[in-house]
């Protein structure tokens, strides 16, 4: 990685302040689990309240005061605020505090640079770290000597931070040349799938919901799953088979939260990008979460930013062995499949989803009996290759009669490509 992180298990300081009457404050356990899941070690809570933060310190003198108190009881060695502070902000609370000071922002940064496994993964990470410390270079930012060198480097007339600006504009350039790559390797495949008509599913949920477990039981895969935060940063492509639908493929993607901060969003774009040409996308929900109300909502507000808002959704509820409830199909009033609930680790309810993505992906579906020679064994192979035939008999004359169901699209192409003018549906 481009610079270096804290090693974990750190005496953290935990800040959270309700501002303007407490309208839209993060949630608490969740900030505790993110501190966690960054390796620190949390050892004291500091709330409290204001109408709006102040200029120099976030916080009021009052608080500064328990803060740094609580800082030098517990031996501290970081402060995590639960906010976004500017990079002034930073600066004066370390110089006050005497110890490292970090926003949310940063410490989702630090996670994710901690979860990422693929190479992709890892520029997609630094980009991020590096749009987000650009506006901090002011404190001193000195390893970027260490990385390139220094003499011989610097332009005329130009000071160590200009300097360092430069190098760090070069480095965010060579990344973003190096994902650029990527995401045309990427429209390369998404095209070829169009081509063969091979419908994309993608999972998108809030972080921790149980997108990767989901994913492992549809897919029979072994992806990387853990009950933490960000465990899934590098996306998964694997295909599967659904009656009646064939082959399609299924994707995993990196979870949300709320508050993600842009330059994750920015950095990660190559890797949503799966999620824009997706045909359906499976929001999966952790249905023993609190205030999920507004989990779904921070989602589609991610998915909106990047694009997807107007894609075609299936809601997942996932967990529901945590409640001891039965898997069910949720319809809407006109009749339409809007929800199902499962147990990704139980492996429960999952009839119920595979024919949930079936009857959404269907649309037009041709269900009907026909009737083939013996000179039609390529389209009989083509249907059982795509899952399409639910029963086969033998009539007196010989002949094949299937009953088959696949999207109407579909059965139109086979029909041309193989039994132009001698079709003998019924």
């Amino acid at each position: 990685m481009f610079f270096e992180l804290h090693s974990g298990g750190e005496r953290t300081v935990l800040v959270q302040i309700s501002l303007d009457g407490g309208m839209g404050d993060p949630d608490l356990g969740e900030f505790i689990e993110l501190v966690r899941s960054a390796g620190g070690d949390p050892v004291t809570i500091i709330r409290g309240s204001r109408k709006m933060p102040q200029a120099k310190y976030f916080i009021g003198k009052g608080k500064l005061d328990e803060v740094k108190a609580a800082v030098e009881q517990e031996q501290a060695e970081l402060v995590v605020f639960n906010h976004a502070l500017s990079p002034s902000q930073e600066r004066n609370l370390e110089a006050f505090l005497k110890c490292r000071v970090i926003a949310r922002t940063g410490l989702i940064l630090d996670i994710f640079a901690q979860r990422a496994r693929t190479h992709e993964g890892k520029l997609q990470v630094e980009l991020a770290q590096l749009k987000h410390i650009s506006t901090r270079l002011i404190r001193g930012w000195t390893h970027l000597e260490r990385q390139k060198g220094g003499i011989g480097l610097r332009g005329p007339g130009e000071t160590q931070l200009e300097t360092d600006r430069r190098l760090l504009r070069h480095r965010m350039s060579a990344i973003e040349a190096r994902l650029d790559k990527v995401r045309q390797q990427r429209a390369q495949n998404r095209r070829a799938r169009q081509r063969a008509e091979v419908p994309l599913v993608s999972l998108v949920g809030y972080t921790n919901a149980g997108k990767s477990t989901l994913f492992n039981r549809l897919s029979e895969s072994e992806v990387y799953a853990a009950d933490q935060l960000f465990a899934t940063l590098d996306p998964t492509l694997a295909r599967i088979d659904v009656d009646g639908l064939g082959g399609l493929i299924i994707a995993d993607t990196v979870g949300f939260i709320a508050d993600l901060p842009h330059t994750l969003v920015e950095a990660f774009r190559a890797t949503l990008e799966e999620t824009l040409s997706a045909s359906l996308l499976l929001h999966v929900i952790d249905v023993v979460a609190d205030d999920r109300d507004m989990i779904k909502s921070e989602v589609e507000s991610v998915l909106s930013e990047i694009g997807a808002g107007d894609i075609p959704q299936l809601i997942v509820f996932n967990k529901i062995d945590l409640l001891e409830r039965e898997p069910k199909t949720i319809r809407n009033a006109a009749g339409e499949i809007e929800a199902v609930s499962v147990s990704a680790v139980q492996g429960l309810g999952f009839d119920h989803l595979r024919e949930a993505i079936r009857e959404r992906l269907a649309g037009s579906l041709f269900r009907g009996v026909i009737v083939l020679g013996a000179e039609h064994g390529k389209l009989r192979s083509e249907l059982y290759a795509m899952g399409a035939i639910e029963t086969e008999c033998w009539n007196g004359d010989g002949a094949n009669e299937l009953t088959i169901s696949l999207p109407d699209s579909d059965w139109q192409r086979l029909k041309n490509q193989f039994m132009p003018t001698n079709h003998r549906g019924r």
